[in-house]
């Protein structure tokens, strides 16, 4: 604490200490949390502490790779040192603090025994060379003054009460002391009948100067053995994150040319497991489509056969009934080829699929079909054109087949684009919609999904749809008929 009758800076027996200002502390601020359960939650959690302290545990950790590896690794070390810490400072650190501290009362002790017990030393100057020689302490007497009031206690309180316990035991008469008014000295002051002693001691005298050079080591180790956690963390996790973007862009139907792999033994195991999932993927999605593709072509031509003969039949119900069947297998068949034309080695490339919505729905309004189109964001992501078309197109001509009003939705998520397609026909019982995606099946009379009967629509939609890493939900609309949403991730 500084004296209020003293303010400028003392130099005693050549030492100069000079002032210092302490610089005051901001104290930081801690962010609220709220947190919100159900009744049923709370009721669980009072009934077991030990599951309530694991959940708000859940809730803390993070949730990526990098950051719960990098705790797996700094938090020993944290909690080591913070123990090495404790045990420095609460046992070697403060024991030789309070041994100093002992000692220099101990001098000014025998300092002011001295001199009230030996008249002939009542010479301050003498005293002051004395106690400079062999002490190391400064000493000063004012006369007539009294003892400063305020009091101003250092930033670690501990070192003030490590001094005052041990001024209190030596010393019988009334003292005030600061160790904040220089910066390499404290200020001690004893009242002796109305004069003031002061007593300037060395803080190295006073206090053990080891602990910050020790708290420095701690932190120094600590932040370099964070820096090399942080290179090698890197370095391995990098390889599990282009392995989740390479699965993540082939389950999105993209191509995975780039991808190489990497890092340690069991992520590369995974990863050339992923590569060989990969090109299997890709054969069976060659061979179905060559098969499909194969058998579609080969059945046309005993079709056309079959369509002259029927041509050149008399017409009788039999006929007309065999010339129903046979339109209806072409109408298989090029389905077939439509569908093996959208997923025939097409690849995928960065799409607007706001005007691919306005190009379809200008088709359908050439054959008289009412449909309006509403764009909301940018849809803009890479796609399957062609295959994207056939799946928005199928859903479309079902809109179009039993309802006379139709709208167009496209709109950007923050994960997802949906495009969404409304219509106002009879729609699809709720425990229906399910079985709506079943290859050649038949819905109830209310609404069958393929006017010709052979049931693909959907399936070939869905199937584009998965294609993309995305799906087709089924809802009531608006209108109370159909609403079907393609759902894209992005």
């Amino acid at each position: 604490m500084a004296n209020p009758h003293h303010n400028q800076s003392l130099t005693l027996m050549g030492t100069d200490f000079s002032e210092s200002t302490p610089t005051p502390q901001n104290p930081a601020n801690q962010p609220e949390s709220k947190l919100s359960e159900s009744s049923s939650a709370t009721q669980r959690s009072r009934s077991n502490p030990w599951r309530w302290c694991v959940g708000h545990l859940k809730k803390i950790m993070p949730n990526r790779l990098f950051a719960r590896s990098l705790i797996l690794i700094v938090a020993p070390v944290v909690i080591t040192q913070g123990v090495a810490t404790y045990v420095f400072f609460e046992r070697h650190w403060d024991t030789v603090t309070r041994r100093l501290s002992a000692s220099v009362a101990g001098d000014i002790a025998m300092l002011i025994e001295t001199y009230e017990t030996f008249p002939d030393i009542r010479n301050i100057e003498q005293l002051t060379g004395i106690a400079w020689r062999n002490n190391g302490l400064s000493l000063a007497l004012h006369r007539n003054e009294r003892l400063p009031t305020a009091e101003n206690p250092s930033f670690f309180s501990i070192l003030d009460k490590t001094l005052r316990r041990e001024l209190e035991v030596k010393l019988d008469k009334p003292f005030w002391f600061d160790t904040t008014r220089y910066p390499k000295a404290v200020d001690i002051r004893v009242q002796m009948g109305n004069d003031v002693l002061y007593i300037i001691a060395a803080r190295k005298r006073v206090f053990a100067t080891s602990g910050p050079i020790f708290v420095l080591w701690m932190v120094g180790t600590s932040l370099a053995i964070l820096a090399i956690a942080i290179i090698f963390l890197r370095n391995q996790v990098r390889p599990i994150q282009h392995l989740a973007r390479a699965a993540a862009k082939l389950g999105k139907g993209q191509d995975v040319t780039d991808f190489k792999p990497g890092g340690a033994t069991e992520v590369r195991r995974a990863a050339e497991a992923f590569i060989d999932m990969r090109d299997r993927i890709r054969r069976q999605i060659q061979q179905r489509t060559a098969l499909l593709a194969g058998v579609s072509h080969d059945l046309r031509t005993p079709l056309t056969r079959m369509k002259l003969q029927v041509a050149l039949m008399d017409r009788t119900s039999e006929s007309e009934a065999l010339q129903g069947d046979i339109l209806e297998m072409e109408h298989m068949l090029e389905e077939y080829l439509a569908f093996t034309r959208g997923q025939g080695g097409e690849g995928a490339a960065l799409t607007d699929i706001a005007q691919l919505l306005q190009d379809i729905a200008t088709n359908a309004r050439r054959g008289g079909h009412s449909i309006g189109v509403d764009i909301r964001g940018d849809l803009r992501l890479p796609v399957r054109r062609n295959a994207l078309k056939r799946c928005i197109s199928n859903l479309i001509d079902n809109a179009v087949d039993f309802g006379n009003k139709v709208a167009i939705t496209g709109v950007r998520g923050a994960d997802f684009i949906e495009i969404i397609v409304d219509d106002n026909g009879p729609g699809i019982p709720e425990h229906l919609m399910e079985d709506a995606f079943r290859p050649f099946h038949r819905l109830d009379e209310s609404r069958n999904l393929d006017r010709s009967g052979v049931g693909l629509g959907l399936s070939i939609a869905q199937d584009i749809a998965h294609g993309h890493g995305g799906q087709i939900l089924l809802e009531r609309s608006l209108w109370n008929g159909l609403r079907a949403i393609v759902r894209l991730p992005v």
